[in-house]
């Protein structure tokens, strides 16, 4: 593993690498949000129950997603830059933290939407819920506790040590619905053997989610390149980058 992430532990070197992904990343989110959102939204049958209402899902759903899986991602960053003393990987974390925020705030927020009609109010203190605010706070609490410090090799250790902390709410989140008696309804695509959902809403679903993935990708990217720059600032190819700008 060490000889696969030694390169990128320089951060030029993984400067260049997002400069050349971010585009690709950019595009794709693009196109898949487009054609998956104009599907889903204009083309997809409505529910036989919920009616267009259930729409909502093909913003809520990939976010709820994604909101973990980006959680996890900088869990795994956290503990290579703990494990390997890696300071990119630290660099990763504080760049992937408040990407993860504003999607862990769409799923809520998209969700409390979903609710109102479906259950007569933004807000019930379910068990998915709840653990998905709290997700929300994890995400909140690595990227105050990382400003916080004014030495960024202290920040990245106090800020990962705490990312690794909240990897423990992950499991909580995805079978809270399993685990209590939820207004929440259970999982849908994410039952590999047999999705219970209609393909003509799954596809639309699928396409958004690897959409949002690359949206995710791509933002956080720009924020890995923006935060090299500052932390690398009094380097001389940073400083030639900026004087050729």
């Amino acid at each position: 593993m060490w000889k696969w992430l030694h390169p990128y532990a320089k951060t030029e070197r993984l400067y260049q690498l997002s400069s050349t992904l971010l585009p690709w990343f950019s595009i794709a989110a693009l196109l898949l949000l487009i054609s998956g959102c104009v599907w889903g939204l204009m083309f997809a049958p409505a529910d036989y129950q919920q009616g267009d209402a259930a729409r909502i899902m093909y913003i809520h759903v990939p976010s709820a997603i994604l909101s973990m899986s980006t959680y996890a991602a900088m869990a795994i960053a956290a503990l290579i830059g703990i494990v390997w003393q890696i300071r990119t990987a630290d660099m990763a974390v504080a760049a992937i933290a408040p990407t993860g925020a504003m999607v862990t705030f769409v799923a809520l927020f998209t969700g409390a939407a979903w609710g109102k009609p479906m259950w007569g109010t933004w807000w019930v203190w379910d068990a998915r819920l709840t653990s998905e605010l709290i997700l929300l706070f994890m995400y909140l609490g690595v990227i105050a506790l990382y400003n916080a410090f004014e030495d960024k090799q202290q920040a990245g250790r106090a800020a990962g040590i705490l990312a690794l902390v909240g990897v423990i709410n992950l499991p909580i989140i995805h079978y809270s619905v399993e685990w209590w008696n939820t207004l929440h309804q259970g999982a849908s695509i994410t039952k590999l053997s047999k999705p219970s959902i209609d393909p003509a809403m799954l596809w639309p679903l699928l396409i958004n989610l690897l959409g949002f993935a690359c949206l995710i990708a791509s933002l956080s990217l720009a924020a890995l390149k923006n935060e090299i720059i500052r932390r690398e600032k009094h380097r001389p190819w940073v400083q030639q980058l900026v004087s050729d700008i």
